[in-house]
């Protein structure tokens, strides 16, 4: 073991992986909400709301000038929230940077996300609005939480550790919303069995997600230490939001001595738009294109959750061995070998249909969670909520690159086939400008460093 002076021995790599140990339960706790609510049950709820307000599905909702059918309105409530997590996430960065107390924050954020949530288990009859701020004010949460968890990842492992932390938290994420899920669709599924209508089935399922995001994230709030905060821009006059503002001009000005840090980020605008792209259409493919049952595609969306705990373990071994760039790159390929088995995949095919979602499975959670740490690397100390929140703003102010380009694809081609094929431009080019990333410049000009493996 090694020691820190005479006598006196180096405890931090075991009070390092205490909180990583905890830190993982975050993921853990806020993916439920993400399968549950996000994924399988939210819209399709949502959306028998609007059409009960509005005397079913040809009625319209009408405010000014727009008139827009009930199952519409879904889509531009997450529109909306999408564009506010991107305006309000950077100054929330910058703010986080000057608190010790980030478990605070992400604890503050998670309980008051899954008290939006719980608004939708309170949305009955045609009371749709209540499910829209219940929707929105819980995804708006999850985004401002996320950049806080992200940061807290730089300040819990070193620069070796990194990969492989932050890949155990993924896989954690997506063991634990696959295993709610499963309950979830068990109770829906058999809701005449237990006596419950459908829709009371439904909302009981989000309900147990927003109380299970709440409750598992003690485990992190409870068990992580506070770090003081480091490079603080000097305070300017005024309270705590002038201040924050300040640190946020000032991280702006910064961004241009870390090129490296920029060239990244503008690869992963490219590449996770396209992982996003392929998971929101997926089921749409599925049911549309390949003429598969709710059912083959349920089963498809719980394999894919649990394929990609082992995903994101195996892509952080083979990171510990070859890097996180060069894996990232395999995982691209891999994703555009995906689309393109899919423009050629035969309708009605179950088995083949299977061996896709394992494929998506391996690959989904190893490229995210190596991006997040990646980008880790080549962040300055002291910074890292600032440029996560940029990180999470590119994320979601330009999500729908991909489903504009699938959507205009779809409209010229009358085919989902071309559709989905075309998102293989975004991976190209995520790959293309990843590989002009140079990850041992970049990571020596944050200051940090370098890893035995890059």
């Amino acid at each position: 073991m090694t020691t820190t002076g005479p006598g006196i021995a180096d405890l931090s790599p075991l009070e390092r992986q205490h909180e990583q140990k905890a830190w993982y339960w975050y993921d853990w706790a806020n993916s439920a909400y993400t399968t549950t609510i996000g994924t399988v049950f939210f819209g399709p709820y949502f959306i028998n709301l609007a059409e009960n307000a509005v005397g079913g599905e040809d009625g319209r909702f009408e405010w000014g000038p727009l008139t827009l059918p009930p199952g519409s309105l879904f889509f531009w409530l997450i529109t909306v929230s999408t564009i506010l997590s991107a305006l309000l996430l950077p100054p929330l960065g910058a703010y986080a940077d000057r608190t010790a107390n980030k478990k605070g924050l992400l604890g503050l954020f998670a309980w008051t996300g899954a008290a939006f949530a719980t608004l939708i288990f309170l949305s009955t009859g045609d009371n749709w609005w209540l499910a829209a701020i219940g929707i929105v004010g819980g995804n708006l949460c999850f985004g401002a939480a996320g950049v806080v968890n992200d940061s807290i990842l730089p300040l819990i492992s070193t620069e070796d550790e990194r990969d492989r932390v932050s890949s155990r938290g993924w896989a954690w994420g997506y063991l634990g919303g696959g295993l709610l899920l499963v309950l979830n669709l068990v109770v829906f599924l058999g809701h005449d069995a237990i006596g419950l209508s459908e829709s009371l089935a439904a909302r009981l399922c989000m309900l147990s997600a927003a109380v299970w995001w709440a409750g598992f994230t003690l485990i992190p709030y409870l068990r992580l230490r506070d770090h003081e905060p480091a490079h603080v821009v000097d305070a300017h006059e005024g309270g705590v939001v002038r201040q924050s503002f300040g640190q946020l001009r000032a991280t702006l000005r910064d961004l241009r001595n870390y090129p490296v840090a920029l060239t990244f980020l503008l690869a992963y605008l490219f590449f996770n738009d396209g992982i996003q792209t392929v998971i929101a259409s997926a089921s749409v493919y599925g049911a549309e294109e390949l003429d598969h049952s709710q059912t083959i595609l349920i089963a498809t969306i719980l394999i894919v959750q649990f394929v990609a705990f082992g995903g994101a373990l195996i892509f952080g071994r083979a990171a510990a061995r070859y890097g996180a760039k060069r894996t990232i790159l395999v995982g691209l390929a891999i994703w555009m070998a995906i689309v393109t088995v899919a423009l050629f995949l035969p309708a009605g095919n179950v088995p083949l249909f299977l061996i896709l979602g394992v494929a998506i499975g391996v690959v989904l959670g190893g490229t995210q969670a190596l991006a997040r740490s990646y980008f880790s690397l080549l962040i300055p100390r002291g910074k890292e909520a600032a440029y996560f929140s940029f990180y999470h703003a590119m994320d979601r102010g330009t999500s729908w690159f991909g489903t504009a380009t699938f959507g205009i694809v779809l409209a010229l081609t009358d085919s989902y086939r071309p559709a989905i094929f075309a998102l293989v431009v975004f991976f190209l080019v995520g790959g293309l400008l990843l590989m002009r990333v140079d990850t041992e410049r970049g990571i020596r000009d944050a200051g940090n460093r370098v890893p035995s493996v890059v």
